[in-house]
């Protein structure tokens, strides 16, 4: 855009006034680029193909044109609209949005996912719904059981759809895109662009328009994030989390973790060191999750820790810094999560704690994302006390400069001066004033890491394949018999236990059983994880693997 061209407006996109009306009320105040360019061709009727990372403002892209062209008064009960979403954490988050832009014009939204009682869905689409957002998975469920109706969708949307395939979705994608009308508009919305995405595209988008934001607009935005990286071996690293947190001090940061256990135990850690942190994943209840998003919006938190799945579609404005406590499974994964900081003109800062053999990896990433990572040394012990005092020297001035009323002291201070000297009196009140904030020093220093040689083989960056002693197996007991398939298997898994597509190894199923391979240190997690719920709606028998059977 021209920089003396005016920016539109959402009533330059021609929404209705009840759009209008709701999107003042959010504070909405222009659009987003993917809006701006998305907005009047869905309005208008045509498929759309778009590339856009988290953050970009695609819900709205796709949602207000879903509105806009619903009929006034609807009362149908079948959906005119069908939303499918990776996750359950992005389904509540869209169907509230959907709710949010709506309310005025009375639609009827529905969230539909696993691990919700199905028979409260079941009464909802008895009611009638407008607008239907679903996990593939739990989509086809109420196909199958003809309680979802999809003859008269108008409009079918799928979000993040490089993650459904990850997840193993392919084949419910494709048997949803079949049951809905051929004349229905198709828009579909990815991150990445992967080559097996192409089939879907070729299959069920017609002459569809294409955007590609974030080239030019993501690069933008990643220059204003100062990006930077700590070799720290797995044992120091709650440690010096702890440190550069002490040095940053962000107004608010989100903290990525590889796992539940590993979010549940490192907020833990956190808060009995006096930091105010909260916990967001997959084992909370909406009614949690409402909380924990109050309390960090609010103030009441400046540390959000979370896997990706639960943080999928937060948009938190008060963010300064993201924090890779585990190394993103992949580059893009790494460009998803440092997007959400640096945005809207704001400067932001993405920290990446990596173990000595992720060094490599971390460089992979420069060289894909064009963006340079500093690698730099933890602070030490003399660092935290000289910026701890240098806190406590910007509280005092803090104090001279806004709040005059010091003569109640001067009295203190006077007589104190008649037997000692004025600058010692002044050091003392210092070291009082520095000792009441409570915080204490690590007198113990962590040992510092050096970046594999060159000549050392080179690792793996991505999953870990076969035959790698990082990964570990868990035997399911069901099989083909129970009509388990791979697709089963990963989404359980992430959905439960937090891990990304990304991080699942192999997958063998047979007549009885099926063995899934894992990261080895979130092997007891999955195990706990999948214990607590049911695979193809059946409990099945979940353990470590026994014996070893013969790699390929």
């Amino acid at each position: 855009m021209a920089e003396d061209e005016i920016a539109p407006t959402f009533a330059d996109l021609g929404l209705r006034e009840e759009l209008l009306s709701a999107l003042t009320h959010l504070g909405y105040e222009e659009p987003t680029p993917i809006q701006r360019e998305a907005i009047g061709p869905l309005v208008e009727g045509r498929d759309l193909l778009g590339q856009a990372a988290t953050g970009t403002g695609k819900t709205a892209a796709f949602a207000l044109p879903i509105l806009q062209r619903m009929e006034p008064g609807r009362r149908t009960r079948e959906p005119a609209a069908l939303v499918l979403v990776p996750t359950r954490e992005l389904s509540m988050q869209v169907s509230e949005a959907m709710h949010k832009y709506g309310r005025q014009l009375g639609v009827r939204v529905l969230p539909v996912y696993g691990g919700q009682p199905i028979v409260r869905q079941l009464k909802a689409l008895d009611r009638g719904v407008d607008v239907v957002v679903a996990t593939p998975g739990r989509a086809i469920d109420h196909l199958n059981r003809g309680t979802l109706n999809l003859d008269t969708v108008e409009t079918v949307v799928l979000d993040e759809a490089d993650e459904m395939l990850d997840m193993g979705f392919a084949e419910d994608l494709e048997a949803l895109l079949e049951a809905v009308p051929e004349s229905r508009q198709t828009v579909l919305f990815s991150a990445t662009m992967p080559p097996r995405l192409n089939g879907i595209v070729k299959r069920h988008l017609r002459e569809p328009q294409v955007i590609e934001i974030g080239r030019a607009d993501v690069e933008a935005e990643a220059k204003r994030v100062r990006q930077s990286a700590y070799i720290v071996p797995r044992a120091s690293k709650a440690a010096a989390l702890g440190r550069i947190l002490d040095v940053e001090q962000p107004t608010a940061a989100l903290v990525f973790c590889r796992t539940r256990d590993e979010v549940d135990t490192l907020t833990e850690t956190l808060n009995g060191r006096g930091y105010r942190a909260e916990a967001l994943h997959g084992g909370l209840s909406q009614q949690q999750r409402d909380r924990v998003m109050h309390r960090l919006r609010g103030g009441q938190a400046d540390l959000l820790l979370a896997t990706d799945v639960a943080a999928r579609g937060l948009d938190i404005d008060l963010l300064t810094h993201v924090i890779n406590y585990d190394v993103p499974s992949s580059p893009e994964s790494y460009v998803h999560r440092i997007g959400r900081v640096g945005r809207a003109g704001r400067e932001g800062t993405a920290i990446t704690l990596a173990q000595p053999r992720e060094h490599r990896y971390l460089k992979t990433v420069e060289k894909i994302t064009k963006q340079r990572i500093s690698f730099e040394k933890l602070p030490t012990v003399a660092d935290l006390r000289a910026r701890r005092l240098e806190l406590t020297r910007a509280s005092l001035e803090e104090s001279l400069l806004e709040d005059g009323d010091l003569d109640h002291f001067r009295v203190v201070v006077e007589t104190l001066a008649e037997s000692y000297d004025v600058m010692d009196v002044a050091a003392a009140a210092v070291k009082l004033a520095h000792e009441a904030s409570g915080v204490t020093v690590d007198e113990e220093e962590i040992p510092e890491v050096a970046p594999p040689p060159k000549d050392r083989p080179k690792r793996p960056a991505k999953p870990a394949q076969r035959g790698d002693e990082s990964m570990a197996r868990v035997f399911v007991g069901a099989g083909r018999v129970a009509g388990i398939r791979p697709k089963d298997l990963v989404g359980a898994i992430t959905n439960e236990a937090g891990l990304a597509g990304r991080d699942i190894g192999g997958i063998e199923i047979a007549d009885r059983f099926s063995l899934v391979e894992v990261p080895a240190d979130a092997l007891d997690h999955v195990i706990s994880a999948l214990r607590g719920t049911t695979i193809k709606g059946k409990k099945a028998t979940v353990r470590r693997e026994r014996f070893t059977s013969p790699r390929r």
